[in-house]
Formats: structure tokens, sequence, C-alpha cells
């Protein structure tokens, strides 16, 4: 029993481990370079180019099909994420030879190049990462391995834009980003120390992924619900936390204040209840738990409708966060999941990673759209609107498994 129990936690370790090197870098460049440079008194046109750097984790689905197909074995699967890695890291150090204290624009475009090459290989890492966990866990495992990805993600952004830019102003870019560029190898290590991971099932499929395969997967039988799921989950509290720091400069918080409430006690709240989700996962089942945290999503939202309805506290208003970015930190588990369990063989990495760009896509999507409407109709009018959404969303998942449970019985009375 300790012996299982020592192997559940190097195979979990293994990905904890490379989920966070990718998102350490990746949320300490998208959110402390902006203070950075803004202190230094680059114009926003310049500082706006930043936005850039996040289109390799939209535009990776389009180089999946080619790490699905260059990887066939763990050796395959190992060699492609050491050699990525090294060269994220390698990366991510040459930006240590910026001075941002008197950077000029010629220089800063050549650093947003170096950073967008990195995070190509951190983007690329991922895929092969993802397809490596899909193929190596059982259907049992996969709630608490979707917890270490959702841990590591979380975990990444509160290092990276929270811890990061503290230790920032005390020792300087050139030693923090030496300092990432060491963690993102030592990474690696239980990786490379891992020596027993093994397929679940080998794939017998003969013919590899190919570029083809991006537009192929919407053309699966039943694969609709599953797209509307994942338009759908998320959406209503994606509006709400794109607003949140907003609504709490209206209500006269600080920067700092913000900064702490936001960054720390929301990201934080993700991290930590993305471990029982994942342990609820595997104890109920995904199809289960996403209609429970579709329904506290839901709660989050109405929160937050009525805290707009007067000047909160600064209690109530953290226990709103507490709630609402808890809530986002178990929807990752199931969405991850449920994302897991509609891949094609052969093409694990591909198929994963159309899932995931539809939902980050849809996060850009409505936090542009809530934006317009908050201004238009005010908080109150858009939270509510959020919560309109979430609610559906709990309803479409009790469908979802309603659905799952008629063809179930339609399989069994055909057999």
């Amino acid at each position: 029993m300790h012996q299982e129990n020592v192997k559940k936690t190097a195979y979990l370790t293994v990905f904890f481990s490379l989920y966070i090197a990718q998102a350490v870098p990746m949320s300490f460049f998208t959110t402390a370079l902006q203070v950075i440079l803004r202190e230094q008194a680059v114009p926003l046109s310049i500082i706006g180019l930043l936005q850039v750097i996040k289109l390799p984790w939209i535009l990776k689905v389009f180089w999946a099909p080619a790490v699905d197909r260059h990887c066939n074995t763990i050796r395959d699967y190992k060699r492609t994420i050491v050699g990525v890695e090294i060269v994220y890291a390698l990366l991510v150090l040459l930006t240590s030879i910026f001075n941002l204290g008197a950077i000029v624009p010629s220089s800063f475009h050549f650093l947003i190049v170096i950073i967008l090459l990195a995070l190509m290989a951190s983007a690329t890492q991922d895929i092969a990462t993802d397809a490596l966990a899909i193929r190596t866990s059982s259907h049992k495992q996969r709630g608490l391995l979707n917890s270490m990805q959702s841990m590591g993600s979380f975990g990444g952004s509160l290092l990276g834009s929270g811890v990061l830019l503290m230790v920032l102003h005390k020792y300087g870019w050139s030693r923090v980003a030496q300092c990432l560029s060491v963690f993102v190898l030592i990474a690696l290590i239980p990786l490379l120390l891992h020596k027993k991971l093994a397929f679940q099932q080998e794939n017998k499929v003969k013919q590899r992924a190919t570029w083809k395969d991006f537009g192929l997967f919407f053309r699966q039988k039943g694969i609709s619900r599953q797209v509307i799921f994942l338009v759908l989950y998320y959406t209503g509290i994606i509006g709400v936390m794109s607003m949140l720091k907003p609504f709490m400069v209206d209500l006269g918080y600080s920067m700092k204040e913000i900064g702490f409430l936001c960054g720390i006690v929301g990201i934080g709240s993700a991290f930590v209840m993305a471990y029982p989700a994942g342990l609820f996962v595997r104890r109920w089942g995904y199809k289960r738990m996403r209609v429970v945290f579709a329904f506290i999503m839901f709660l989050a939202t109405i929160s937050f409708v009525l805290l707009s309805l007067s000047h909160p506290t600064t209690l109530l208003l953290t226990l709103a966060i507490v709630v609402l970015w808890g809530s986002y930190g178990m929807g990752t588990v199931v969405v991850y999941t449920s994302s897991m369990q509609h891949v094609r063989a052969g093409r694990e990495g591909t198929d994963f990673t159309v899932q995931t760009v539809i939902t980050h896509l849809m996060g850009i999507l409505i936090s542009i759209i809530c934006g317009i409407i908050a201004n238009s109709i005010g908080y109150t009018g858009m939270f509510a609107l959020q919560g309109v959404i979430a609610l559906a969303s709990f309803f479409y998942t009790m469908y979802m498994n309603e659905q799952s449970k008629d063809n179930e019985r339609n399989t069994i009375q055909e057999i």
C-alpha cells in the first residue's frame, strides 16, 4: 500500500512540475513586464504589444498534429519535452541580458520576439505533456491528474504575477530571469527520474496525425455536445472575473489591495480547491461533479449581483472572491477531465489542445463583451447576465448527463 502511494505521488509530481514550469515564466512575462515598462515611462502603444506573446497558446493547435505524429513511444515524449524545455530555459535566460531600466523601442521589439519564441517552446511542451498525461493515465487517475494540471497553472500564476513581482523590486530583472531559467530546468528532474512511465494501452492506429485533424475533430459523432459544454461552462464566471478589478477600483480599493485580494487570495483559492476537486471527480465521476461545480459557479455570480447593489464590506467581498476563484479552480478540473475523455487514439495532443483553445478563445471573447455590457448597463446588469448564463450552464450539464444515461440504456437494450 505504501509503495503504491509512493508510485502515485511520483507520477503526479512529474506532471505538476511540468505544468508549473509552463505557467510561472508565462505569468511573469504577461503581468510583471507591463508594470516594469510602465514604470520606465514606455508608451502604452508599445506595452500593448505584450498581448502578442499570448498568441502561441492560441495558435499551438496548428502544430499539435506534428507533435502527435512525432511521438510514438515514452522515449519520444520525454525527448520532446526535455528538448523544448531546454530551449525554453535558454530563451528565458536570454531575456536577462536586457536592461529594462533604459530599454529603447528597438530592443523592446527584440525582447518581445524572444519571449514569443520562449512561449512557443512552452506551448509545445504543453502539447506533449497533455498527450503523455492522457496516454499514461487510467480513467480513474484523471481526476487527480487534472488537479495537478490546474494546480500547476494556478500555482504558476500565483508565483509569476504575485511573488516574483515582489522579489523583482529587490533583485532586479536579470537575476529573476536567470532564476526562472534554472527553475524551468529543475522542473524536468521528476520526469527524468521516473523510469516506469508506461502507456495504459498501445495505439494501434497506423495513420498518424496530420494538420487536417484539427478540422476533423469537429466531425466526430456527438462531439457537438462537448463543444457546447466547453463554450458554455466557464462563460458565467469569466465575465465576472474580467470585471472584478475595475469593480474594486470603483469601490475605492487601492492597487495594492486589489493585487492582494485578486492575485493572492483569489488565485490561491483556485490553487487550493483544485486538489479536493480532483478527489471528488475520482470518487463520484466528472459527469456528476461538473453539475455540482456548475451550480457553485452560479452561486458565485449571484453573490456579485448582490454585492453590486450596495457598498459591500471587505469581508463579504473577500468571501465572494474566494467562492468565485475556488469555483473556477474546481471547474477547470472537470473541463480538463472531460476533454481527456474526448480524444482520438494517435491524436491525443491535437484533440486536447483543440478543446483547451476553445476555452481560451471564449475567455477572451467574453471578457471583451462583458466590458462593453458593463459600460452600457452597469455592473449589476452585467453580473446578472452572467448569472443567467451560469444557470444555463448548470441546466445544460444536467441535460448532458441525462443524454449520457439514455445512450447507456439504449446500448444495454441493443445488447
